[in-house]
């Protein structure tokens, strides 16, 4: 073969292999925003008939135990990153001020805490940008409705879940809306509540995770099947098992959470943050139980 033709080749194959490299996750990333699109718009059979949701209340709390302890805190002070201007103090502050002194969840305080929570998660990876665009929609809609003309009904998980169903907003258990924007705010809070808990765990595994034991992929992974695998279809639940495969590590994690830090205060910042989101957790499982409004979606 001339010298010209082996090295054009040479190139070609280069390329090849390039774009298949950036391929795949391309391809992994369309296949779960093309399957929850096709997930979302699918309705499976109602309970009953009517416009008056058939919604049980009186479900006992389901909640789980606190975990968020396993990691002790360090002696000296919390480093700069949990403190009220650090990375992981936006993300606490606002979750932990949403926990009504009266036993309610403030809605305001609640959404702001995710919007800090996604700007913590973006830069991890195309799986968490995915994840973390459907929780932005979804906060945007119930901001809409915090925000909006009937604001005075959505100031808590509360007020919002009585006048819904007073005034029949509650879709049928299993009757999924046509989009986000047409959901009642219980639906999207049940929703988002669901991603919290995904989130809270990973943040946990990671900060609590032995040298040489299962990576931040792994142990994440396992809390996508524990928090949202159940709620999603086959196909979905595949595509998030594959997309875990390029999930960031350890290191990256702790080096978002606490720039500068050591690590075993990054570790330690985590945990704090994931015993709030806990917490958060914990009291909305607790008053969506209450009202029988798990069986939204």
């Amino acid at each position: 073969m001339a010298p010209a033709a082996a090295v054009g080749v040479a190139l070609l194959r280069l390329a090849s292999r390039r774009w298949v490299r950036h391929a795949i996750p391309l391809a992994l990333l369309l296949l779960l925003l093309l399957s929850v699109c096709a997930w979302s718009s699918r309705a499976p059979p109602g309970c009953g008939s009517g416009t008056q949701p058939c919604i049980p209340e009186g479900t006992p709390p389901v909640q789980v135990p606190r975990q968020s302890g396993s990691l002790e805190a360090p002696k000296w002070e919390e480093p700069p990153c949990g403190g009220p201007q650090g990375v992981l103090g936006h993300v606490m502050g606002p979750f932990r001020a949403s926990l009504d002194p009266e036993g309610d969840v403030a809605l305001s305080q609640y959404l702001a805490g995710w919007r800090a929570l996604v700007r913590f998660l973006t830069p991890l990876g195309s799986i968490f940008a995915f994840a973390t665009s459907e929780a932005f929609a979804k906060v945007t809609a119930l901001e809409a409705r915090v925000h909006g003309p009937e604001a005075a009904h959505y100031s808590s998980l509360l007020a919002m879940a009585a006048w819904e169903r007073r005034e029949r907003r509650l879709e049928r258990p299993g009757v999924a809306p046509r989009d986000t924007a047409s959901s009642s705010g219980s639906r999207i809070l049940l929703l988002l509540h669901r991603a919290l808990r995904w989130s809270q765990l990973c943040l946990h595994r990671v900060a609590t995770g032995t040298l040489g034991g299962p990576d931040a992929g792994v142990q994440c992974s396992d809390a996508y099947r524990t928090a949202l695998g159940p709620h999603h279809p086959w196909v979905v639940r595949q595509a998030a098992r594959l997309a875990f495969l390029a999930f960031p590590g350890r290191g990256r994690w702790l080096e978002l959470a606490c720039p500068g830090a050591g690590e075993a205060e990054a570790r330690a910042a985590l945990v704090r943050v994931a015993g709030t989101l806990e917490d958060v957790y914990n009291r909305t499982q607790g008053l969506l139980a209450e009202r029988g409004l798990l069986q939204l979606a």
